[in-house]
Formats: C-alpha cells, sequence, structure tokens
C-alpha cells in the first residue's frame, strides 16, 4: 500500500470531512466556553447526549434526531438554572450530566439488542461516518461562522466583561442561549468522533493550546482551528495504519500539541 493510497477509502474520506468542519466547530465554541470557565458543559452535554442516543436506539430511531432535541433542551436547562436558581454553573452541569448518564443506565438495562451500537457512542468511531453526519457537520459549521459573524461583538464583549456587556445594552441572555444551542449541536456531532467519554477534551485542548502563546483573541481562534484541525485529521490517519481507536488517538495528540506548546511558551520566557 502506497503512502497516501488510503486516501482512497470512503469511509476515510468521510471522516476527514466531517472531522474537519465538527474540529473547527468545537475550536471555535470551545475558546469561548473556556474563557467563560464553562468549558465542563461539552462534558455535561455529552452525557446528557448518551441518554439521548440510548433512547433513540431503544425506539429505534436514528440517535442524532432524539439527541440534538434533548441536548439542546439540556442545555438551556443548565442556563436555567444558573440564572434562576443560583446554582453554580459547575452544580448546574453536574446534576444535568447525571441525569443523562443515569437515563441511559437505566434504558440499557431495560433494553436487549442495541448495546454494541451503543459502544460505539461511548468511545466513538470516525470510521463510521456517513452521509448524514457530514451534511450535519457542514451545516452547523455554516450556522455557527454566520451567528458569530453576526454577533462576534457581542460574543466578546461578552466573554471578557458581562458588566460591561449588560450596562452597554448587549442582550447578555441572547447571547448564552446561542451559546449553549451551538454547544449542544456540536457535541451531539462530535460524540460520532471521540465518543460521550471524550468530547469535552475537543472543545478544551485546543481552546487552551490556541490560548498559550496567543497575542490577540483572534491568534488564539486560528491557532485553536488549526490545533484541532491538526489533531484530528493526524489522529483519524494514525489510528488508521495502527489499527488504534481513533477518538482516543485525536485526544492523545491534542494533549501533545498542548504539551509542545506549553514548552515553546516557558521557553520563549
Amino acid at each position: 500500500m502506497g503512502l497516501f493510497s488510503f486516501l482512497q477509502y470512503g469511509f476515510i474520506q468521510n471522516a476527514y470531512l466531517a472531522g474537519f468542519f465538527v474540529a473547527i466547530i468545537c475550536s471555535v465554541l470551545g475558546l469561548f466556553l473556556v474563557l467563560r470557565k464553562l468549558s465542563l458543559i461539552g462534558d455535561g452535554l455529552s452525557h446528557v447526549s448518551f441518554g439521548a442516543v440510548a433512547l433513540g436506539l431503544f425506539l429505534g430511531f436514528y440517535p442524532f434526531y432524539v439527541a440534538i432535541p434533548l441536548a439542546i433542551i439540556g442545555s438551556l436547562f443548565i442556563l436555567r438554572l444558573t440564572e434562576k436558581v443560583k446554582i453554580y454553573g459547575d452544580a448546574a452541569i453536574g446534576m444535568v450530566s447525571a441525569l443523562g448518564v443515569a437515563s441511559g443506565v437505566i434504558l440499557v438495562s431495560v433494553s436487549k439488542g442495541f448495546n454494541v451500537d451503543l459502544f460505539s457512542y461511548l468511545f466513538g468511531n470516525i470510521l463510521t461516518i456517513g452521509t448524514k453526519e457530514i451534511i450535519l457537520s457542514i451545516l452547523l459549521a455554516i450556522l455557527v461562522f454566520i451567528l458569530l459573524g453576526i454577533f462576534y461583538k457581542d460574543f466578546l464583549v461578552v466573554t471578557f466583561d458581562k458588566e460591561y456587556a449588560l450596562a452597554s445594552g448587549i442582550n447578555v441572555k441572547r447571547v448564552n442561549i446561542i451559546l449553549a444551542v451551538l454547544t449542544a449541536l456540536t457535541v451531539v456531532l462530535a460524540i460520532k468522533i471521540v465518543g460521550v467519554m471524550l468530547v469535552s477534551a475537543l472543545l478544551i485542548l485546543p481552546a487552551v493550546t490556541g490560548l498559550q502563546n496567543a497575542t490577540s483573541f483572534r491568534s488564539a481562534l486560528i491557532t485553536s482551528a488549526l490545533m484541532a484541525i491538526l489533531s484530528v485529521l493526524g489522529g483519524i490517519t494514525l489510528a488508521f495504519f495502527l489499527d488504534w481507536p481513533a477518538g482516543a488517538t485525536i485526544v492523545v495528540i491534542n494533549f501533545v500539541l498542548f504539551v509542545i506548546s506549553f514548552i515553546v511558551k516557558k521557553l520563549g520566557k
């Protein structure tokens, strides 16, 4: 087999295409989440998605059709708990996360015949990405960039100075809802790539790597996106040749890139 002959396989092409768009989305949204100290929302929503995927498989529906609305509801519920019930963000995330996992476990225990399918969602299987996932990832990427283009200044101000944003008349609640909904959609797509157990890493690691040597928010955004793309495409390639699980390989490469960036930052000082 030639060095690049593996690119002829359709499943590799699908994985590259979907992975590319999801990597960009995760890096962009992850940067806002990390700076707002909401990075663990990805972990909480992934557990909600676990319960939703289990429900979809139990009912015989395409899992994403069930996971998308339930993940959005979960993200809005976290916001509601944080704003109205005066619960700290991490506690609200923990509550919703626990409920999602518990629901999924109950459905698994009372059902038979879909445990193997559910396993692929737990740990990811990007090499089984199909046309539906590719279309969803492209549409979501377009949606993210359109909304960021429209509300970029609002997102930026709310991220760095919420009090100033309120005083300036920015609709902070609207910005929070948009971020929560986009994150929910991204998490649902990302679980097919790295799985429920690792999806938060795809949101957090590229962002913190991008922040290591950034001189501005824009440079952090670009670096974060490049790190995410490199880790996803590199992880898929390495997993194919070494017969490793793609999701775990992507996360390990992400961490290695973070360590390298951290060392470069230290040496620069």
